[in-house]
Order: C-alpha cells, then sequence, then structure tokens
C-alpha cells in the first residue's frame, strides 16, 4: 500500500468500536423531523450552544436537534472518522477550518446550498469564500460557526502600574515582558510577563508577522522558509535566553487552559490566545483585563480559527431537514450575534455585524471590537487536501521538543518539510 493511501485510510480510520460510536450518540433511526448535532467544547460556550439550541426546540414544532457532546475539537474529528467509515455520520457537526479540503476532496461532506441563506449573508473573512484561497471558485461545503483569530489579553493593573502599553512589535514585546517579568533574589521567575501555548495556531501567526507562509497557494508546505526559523527561534529567545516567556505544560488545549488558569492567578502579565476565551477571561479575572491585537515584525499577520459548520454526506437523509433548519437559523443575526457577544467568538452574519455597530456595543465592549479589527490582517489558507496532515503530523509535534528543548529551529523545520513533503 503506498503512503498516500495509509494516509487517507489513517484519516478515515475506525478510531474506536462501532458499539463505541453507538455510545457517543449516533442518531441513526431517529424520529422524523429530528437530527443529531456534535459539537466540541466544554465550559461557558457549551452553555451557549445548549441554550441556543434549546431556543430553536421550543420557537417551532416542526424540527428537533439533540446536541450531543463529543471532547475536544481533535476528539470529536476522531469519532467524525469512524463515522464516515461506518455511514453513520451526524446531520450536522462542526470541524476545524484545516480539515475541511480534505474532507471535500474525499466527498464526505454535501454542498450548502446559498441560496437557502446558509452563506449568503456571511462576514466575507470568515467563510469558505475569503477564509481560503479561491475558495468561492470551489462549491460551498462549510459555514462558519465558532469563528477566531489570535489575540493578546493583558493585565491592566499590572500595565498601569508600570506605565506599559500593548507591544505593537516584536521588539516591542520583548521590552514589555521583560518589563513585567518579577524575579526573586536568587533570580527565580516569580512573574513572567509573557505566555503563548506552543501551538501550531500562534506559530503561523509569527510565521506570517515574519513575512512568510507555512503552505503555499499551490500547496507546498514551505513552512515559511527563514519566516519560520526565525519565529521558532523568537519563542526560543523569549524562553531560555530573556526567560520572560512561561512554557505551558501539556499539549493541545491543555497548554491553552494552562496558560488561562496562570493568567488568571497573576503569574503571568501577558498571553496570546484565543478570543474564545474572553468572556470567560473577563468574567473569571480579578483585574480588569485589556485585549489587544498581535504585534507585528515586518508586517502584521494572524490567522483566523475555530471550526466551520458541515454537512456529512455520510449522514442520515431524513435528518437533513432539519440540520439544515437549524443551521439556517443559526446564521440568522440574532443568533449569531447571541453567539458571538455571550462567547468571544467573531460575528458571522454580516446584517448582525452592522446591527451590533449601530447599537453601540463595540463602544461599550471594546475588547470583542479587538479580533474584528484584525480581520484586515487575516490571511486565506491554500485550499490544500494536506493541510491538516501537516498541522497534525508534521508541525505540532516538533514544536513543542523545538521550544522546550531548544532543538535547532532550521534543523526541526528541516525534518517537518520532510515530513509534510512525503509522497
Amino acid at each position: 500500500m503506498s503512503a498516500r493511501l495509509r494516509r487517507r485510510d489513517a484519516l478515515i480510520t475506525l478510531a474506536s468500536s462501532f458499539a463505541a460510536l453507538a455510545g457517543a450518540g449516533c442518531a441513526r433511526g431517529g424520529k422524523d423531523g429530528e437530527a443529531s448535532l456534535w459539537f466540541a467544547y466544554g465550559g461557558t460556550n457549551r452553555e451557549v450552544l445548549l441554550s441556543l439550541v434549546n431556543r430553536f426546540n421550543a420557537e417551532q414544532t416542526t424540527y428537533r436537534i439533540k446536541a450531543i457532546y463529543q471532547g475536544d475539537y481533535f476528539e470529536a474529528l476522531a469519532k467524525l472518522r469512524t463515522a464516515i467509515a461506518a455511514r453513520t455520520a451526524p446531520a450536522l457537526t462542526h470541524v476545524v477550518g484545516e480539515v475541511v479540503p480534505y474532507l471535500a476532496q474525499a466527498g464526505t461532506l454535501l454542498p450548502i446550498d446559498e441560496t437557502h441563506h446558509v452563506t449568503g449573508d456571511v462576514v466575507p473573512a470568515l467563510g469558505q469564500t475569503g477564509c481560503f484561497v479561491r475558495g468561492g471558485e470551489r462549491p460551498i461545503v462549510c459555514a462558519p460557526f465558532n469563528r477566531s483569530t489570535p489575540i493578546a489579553y493583558y493585565n491592566r493593573a499590572i500595565f498601569d502600574e508600570l506605565g506599559l502599553h500593548p507591544p505593537t512589535t516584536w521588539s516591542e514585546l520583548e521590552s514589555v515582558a521583560r518589563a513585567a517579568t518579577v524575579r526573586a533574589n536568587d533570580g527565580t521567575v516569580t512573574r513572567h510577563g509573557f505566555a503563548c501555548p506552543i501551538d501550531w495556531w500562534f506559530w503561523v501567526a509569527l510565521v506570517g508577522q515574519a513575512g512568510g507562509t507555512v503552505v503555499e497557494d499551490d500547496g507546498t508546505p514551505s513552512l515559511g522558509g527563514e519566516a519560520g526559523v526565525r519565529a521558532l527561534e523568537f519563542w526560543q529567545r523569549l524562553v531560555h535566553e530573556e526567560r520572560t516567556m512561561k512554557p505551558p505544560p501539556g499539549r493541545d488545549y491543555n497548554a491553552w487552559q494552562a496558560t488561562n488558569t496562570d493568567f488568571l492567578a497573576g503569574r503571568v502579565a501577558m498571553i496570546w490566545t484565543s478570543t474564545a476565551f474572553l468572556k470567560y477571561l473577563e468574567t473569571n479575572a480579578k483585574f480588569p483585563v485589556g485585549a489587544a491585537p498581535l504585534p507585528g515584525d515586518v508586517r502584521r499577520s494572524v490567522p483566523t480559527g475555530g471550526t466551520m459548520f458541515v454537512v456529512p454526506a455520510a449522514s442520515s437523509e431524513h435528518e437533513r431537514p432539519a440540520a439544515r433548519a437549524f443551521l439556517q437559523w443559526m446564521m440568522q443575526p440574532r443568533q449569531a450575534n447571541e453567539w458571538a457577544t455571550r462567547t468571544g467568538y467573531l460575528p458571522v452574519s454580516q446584517k448582525g455585524l452592522a446591527e451590533l455597530e449601530a447599537s453601540g456595543y463595540y463602544r461599550e465592549h471594546p475588547n470583542d471590537r479587538v479580533a474584528l479589527d484584525q480581520l484586515k490582517d487575516a490571511f486565506a489558507w491554500p485550499w490544500a487536501p494536506t493541510l491538516f496532515r501537516i498541522q497534525r503530523e508534521a508541525v505540532q509535534p516538533r514544536l513543542e521538543e523545538a521550544v522546550l528543548a531548544r532543538r535547532d529551529a532550521r534543523a526541526t523545520l528541516d525534518e517537518a518539510r520532510r515530513a509534510a513533503g512525503e509522497p
């Protein structure tokens, strides 16, 4: 079997037994007008989504949505792969944007009909048309759901005390992190000036800021070239030489949560994370929280992130009308705005965004405005079926070792490039 076929099989292989899949909530044989929605968050975001599902079910009697929690993004994706292989997929789910090109090429997604106003009102940078290079030239197979950009959060009390301002360049970031770091007499750091998960998403932001791109428009995994090396070395310098960046423990979203916890506990003055945590941080912090755009180097650059709604082709046909009705309802301005303002994710409806602007919402909630303003610096991902594999198999596993163990950045990326480009 070729390496290409092995990778294809690995992406849709059975990640658990069929019995486990059934226990996960697959809704085959459900009642007419009922559809399953698989989702992948906990905490406040889960509560907000479930409240919207309950309202949809209460506002009409034709359809009913059963929302089923499937773990974090990657756990949910593993279960979806299982369901696709077994042809028992949910009627509606959401997946990380980077995996959409692969799923589309594999023929596992149904087109989403724009004539039913599912994606006709979408903020351009957040939907398939603007999120991917030439995304509008292809059948629309995804609709934006929880869309985000990375942003900086800072402890306003610390910054005010020290007379600091959010950094706008890498050089300023180094200076601000140094000024906000506190050391004991023995040199032990008791408060770091900066923290950031060692994660693909934030590294991609650094690569873009350094003038590079990780995957070229034709799908070639350049991994930023010299810009990729500079991005890794920048993190290494902050962690090891400056000792102003706190290296978070754990991987994937465990590292993200550790970063949030350190910030809320006052152990870090400034962090990079997602807009998804805006309301959580504002609600739980015992100090005023500020939000700011990411700094730039040769330019400003941020990736968009989060997930897209998709309709699996392996779902039950009789569930699809309910799924489509719910999707249309969620994309309407009222629901899109409620989701955004109660979580921190970006509003995906253009009409809804105009309503928020007109109401003065952003004047009253300037932190919510940051990610929206950053969209002008967002780039379009390549429509590359290998994009998700490059992220999860080639780059992500090597980032933590490169930064924490200070492995040679160039050698690390050369190895990752070979892994990404394996025929």
